[in-house]
């Protein structure tokens, strides 16, 4: 007796994606191991949804619908489930067909495809995630074009093959709309898959930085350690909605802890919870993320190393096959200064002034004293990201989510790999372009690129002069060190762009307004003479200054240095450095805004450190040398070159002697999807011609 073998799985069309609401689903191919799941899955699915999906009430499977839905060859037929907790909540299938619409083999390119989705998700983008999905694989198995047969009633589905942005053709025929889909990709095809992938990745960032409750899991009985030091960062803060203490180890009656409802478990809680921040130790994390699963929560942070790679994928399968996102392991926490939030998820002591600033990092050390410095300099932050071993939620998320915050004006990241520059170069294009200006500082950028131990995401192959060039082009702001992020990012947050390079330099002391000048040149800039306004220079002198050099035409910005200097031949340093101290902020405000011209003004200050939390608190960056104002200024004006000229790339150009079909075929033909492949010398000519690129003997 012959029997036919299972055809082999093809693991690599596994994947998690991100839903419409930032939640997450297991995609995957269907086997004959999911009959029960499948079955399960169809009694959940209202009659409706039945009815959409088969022109008939159709009450239950039966065993050959069952057979024939978890039975694929994966080539000709091939279905994909989406699934939470391990459970079917939407399915899609191909069935190819040949041009009479009969069951067939390759190479007939189209095949007929459906879709059912439980009617509790639907609203979520799945059946957006599994189109997107199953023509990926169809393309792989040599399929060009989707056919499906909806009720007209059924406008939703309807609604889903016309968004997703491919060529298609439609008709009426037996009361039921037939729609064909060309498969091949369009810019408004690859758009529209890139908006959802922003939508996506968006919403599941905003619903970590925005949960309605929280729950601190290892928060000890006693003060001392992370769990209890977030727990009273976030008391302390003033977060707005409700937090909650866990410990597996409580006394039996214990109701508080910490000034907060204390429990043993999660789902002991009895209440939702948004977030869980994990305080304990690495080998009990994975215990404390499946009772956070358990109890439906919707992000972790996870704050203990120890982590290898091996050990980060399975906590990361578990989550987010559960619809749960991970920032971390090894992450120091999550902080969104925003009134209606103020959460402080994180063992930073205390809530960070609300300003402009987004900020991500890796390192917890960098974080620390990243915020540290942030305060110092009187500045405030929208949002901040620890993601420590990013094995889940990546700069690239936080990039997604900053793109529409208004909150945000610029964006600063300490990364200490890329990963993959293209993706994050393309997302960083289009949030610059938009107006959110992307500033990094790449750690180990000059020590061979190896990831810190443990680092989920292994740093790119490509060298590190072309990585900078990929960043260039895509109008990110490279740093070299922390403290340079953060003088290009004060600088960003709360003054304009400058429209050229021409600078005034406005100084009380003729030294400083020369080293100045030099600074300027040295960085490519064009400073006008300095305004030498002598040593008895008041407040009102540098405002009158600055307010002519804002007016002149010729000035796109502005540097004012300042040094304390005595005040009389008798000498009153003392008085005269209160005085300036007192009434230079407010004199330099008033001539910016009175002037209204969309210029911006940096200051450079000598021995007066005082200075700089009153005027960084009206908007205008301080910095403690005259060659560090200079050189964020002229970041800021390369950035804004960049956008006058490289934001938008434009439109690619149509070549009417070139053979894109002829290329494509070549390339598929030799792809192997469990390697890399490289083309011999006959099938690199064939590709090259069709391209037009002649190929030399």
């Amino acid at each position: 007796m012959r029997t036919t073998a299972q055809p082999p799985y093809p693991a690599h069309w596994e994947a998690d994606v991100v839903l419409r609401d930032g939640g997450t689903a297991r995609l995957r191919p269907i086997t004959p191991a999911d009959a029960d799941r499948l079955v399960a899955f169809y009694e959940r699915v209202s009659d409706e949804s039945k009815y959409y999906r088969f022109f008939a009430p159709y009450p239950r499977l039966s065993d050959r619908d069952v057979h024939r839905f978890t039975h694929h060859d994966y080539v000709d037929r091939v279905g994909l489930a989406a699934t939470v907790g391990g459970e079917f909540i939407a399915v899609v299938r191909y069935d190819r067909i040949d041009e009479h619409g009969r069951a067939a083999t390759a190479p007939a390119d189209r095949a007929e495809v459906a879709f059912l989705v439980q009617d509790a998700h639907q609203g979520r983008g799945l059946a957006s995630v599994l189109l997107e999905h199953l023509a990926a694989v169809a393309r792989e198995r040599g399929i060009r074009r989707f056919e499906a047969e909806l009720l007209p009633a059924n406008t939703r589905m309807a609604k889903v093959f016309t968004d997703a942005g491919y060529s298609q053709r439609r008709s009426f025929a037996d009361g039921s709309l037939h729609l064909t889909l060309d498969l091949e990709p369009t810019a408004r095809s690859l758009a529209v898959m890139r908006a959802r992938e922003q939508r996506a990745e968006a919403g599941s960032v905003r619903r970590l930085l925005a949960p309605a409750a929280v729950a601190v899991v290892g928060a000890g009985r006693r003060p001392g350690g992370a769990g209890r030091a977030v727990l009273a960062g976030l008391l302390a803060g003033g977060f707005t909605g409700p937090v909650y203490a866990v410990n597996a180890e409580l006394p039996e009656g214990t109701t508080e802890l910490g000034g907060a409802p204390a429990h043993r478990r999660v789902t002991d809680i009895g209440a939702p919870v948004d977030l869980a921040v994990l305080a304990v130790p690495a080998p009990r994390v994975a215990a404390a993320v499946a009772d956070c699963a358990s109890a439906g929560v919707a992000g972790l942070v996870v704050l203990a190393a120890g982590h290898d790679r091996d050990e980060q994928r399975e906590l990361v399968h578990l989550a987010r096959s559960h619809g749960m996102r991970i920032v971390g392991p090894n992450a120091f926490g999550l902080i969104n200064t925003d009134p209606e939030v103020r959460l402080n998820a994180s063992p930073a002591p205390r809530l960070p002034a609300a300003g402009r600033i987004g900020l991500f990092t890796q390192s917890a050390a960098i974080g620390i004293a990243v915020l540290d410095e942030l305060a110092r300099r009187g500045a405030g932050l929208s949002t901040f990201v620890s993601a420590g071993n990013r094995a889940d939620l990546s700069g690239n998320d936080l990039l997604q989510y900053w793109d529409d915050d208004p909150a945000t004006g610029v964006a600063l990241m300490y990364l200490e790999s890329v990963g993959n520059p293209r993706k994050f170069t393309r997302i960083a294009r289009r949030t610059a372009a938009a107006g959110t200006p992307v500033v990094v500082v790449r750690g180990g950028r000059h020590s061979g690129g190896a990831p810190p131990h443990g680092h989920a995401v292994p740093a790119g192959h490509a060298p590190e002069p072309t990585v900078s060039a990929l960043l260039g082009q895509a109008g990110v702001i490279e740093a070299d060190t922390a403290t340079e992020l953060l003088d290009i990012g004060l600088l960003l947050a709360h003054q304009p762009l400058p429209q050229g390079p021409r600078v005034a330099v406005v100084s009380n002391a003729e030294a400083l307004g020369l080293v100045t000048h030099d600074a300027c040149r040295a960085h490519r800039l064009r400073p006008l003479d300095p305004a030498g306004l002598g040593s008895h220079a008041r407040p009102a002198d540098f405002g009158a200054a600055l307010a002519t050099a804002l007016a002149d035409p010729g000035v796109d910005a502005a540097v004012v240095a300042v040094v304390p200097t005595v005040s009389d031949p008798a000498g009153a340093a003392g008085d005269h450095t209160a005085r300036l101290l007192a009434d230079l902020a407010p004199a330099l405000h008033t001539a910016l805004t009175d002037a209204a011209t969309g210029k911006p003004v940096v200051v450079a200050q000598l021995a007066l450190d005082d200075l700089a939390t009153a005027l960084t608190a009206r908007g205008i960056p301080v910095y403690p040398s005259a060659e560090r104002a200079v050189r964020a200024l002229a970041k800021a004006v390369r950035h804004a070159e960049w956008r006058a000229t490289a934001a938008h790339p434009g439109e690619q150009p149509a070549f009417a002697d070139i053979d894109e079909d002829a290329a494509a075929e070549h390339v598929v033909t030799a792809l192997d999807p469990r390697r890399t492949v490289t083309l011999n010398h006959v099938a690199t000519h064939r590709v090259l011609t069709a391209y037009g690129i002649p190929l030399l003997p």
